[in-house]
């Protein structure tokens, strides 16, 4: 074959293109390096999610709280975790009109992961054993462990009017070292956030 006839075939070429073949090569080189891209991506994207609703529940509190300084009433927060998604409701307790819903991501929840620590100058703040995943009865018992009652000075109780301190805990179900905790001080309305750690082959609560 000549140089022109040569000069000629790769015009043509460069003019139609790729070919089915090649095309079909170049889309399953894209799919498989997609792939290993998403799989890569996995651990950072569920980290993301329960670091999301640990922020919503933190926001909700404070949401919260903030109506009850602002507008002088009293607001309540609730948190459900009997149902997928899990979500936190704000409720103006004098009229019962509903001010916020927030949802968890699904496989996000309320929950005490086995393995937390246990001990009393162990878990976070001192409240409670890490036993149940919601527990915001930790002042006078005999309280609902799932709500917090804000007054418009910012402190909180609960349904019986008690002083109400507790505790809920985040996570992907069985998976330890996602959890977070959130714990509450009714005394002064303080609000504190806590990310489970390891050392060693100990897990421990540090502030965030």
């Amino acid at each position: 074959m000549s140089c022109e006839l040569i000069k000629q075939e790769m015009h043509h070429r460069r003019i139609r293109g790729f070919s089915l073949i090649e095309m079909m090569i170049t889309v399953t080189i894209i799919l498989i390096v997609s792939g290993v891209a998403l799989m890569a991506m996995q651990p950072a994207l569920k980290y993301g999610r329960v670091n999301n609703a640990y922020n919503i529940t933190m926001a909700a509190i404070r949401q919260a709280r903030d109506y009850a300084v602002a507008q002088r009433q009293q607001y309540s927060v609730t948190f459900n975790n009997g149902a997928v998604p899990n979500t936190i409701v704000i409720t103006q307790t004098g009229n019962g009109n509903v001010a916020a819903t927030y949802q968890l991501p699904l496989d996000v929840t309320f929950t005490a992961v086995g393995g937390i620590p246990t001990a009393a100058n162990a878990v976070p703040d001192g409240f409670g054993a890490g036993a149940n995943a919601i527990d915001f009865d930790q002042g006078i018992v005999g309280g609902v462990q799932n709500i917090i009652y804000f007054l418009p000075d910012g402190t909180g109780q609960d349904v019986n009017g008690n002083i109400n301190n507790g505790v809920l805990y985040i996570a992907r179900a069985g998976e330890l070292y996602s959890s977070h905790a959130i714990t509450f001080w009714g005394a002064t309305g303080r609000i504190r956030g806590w990310k489970l750690l390891q050392n060693g082959v100990n897990p421990y609560w540090r502030q965030n």
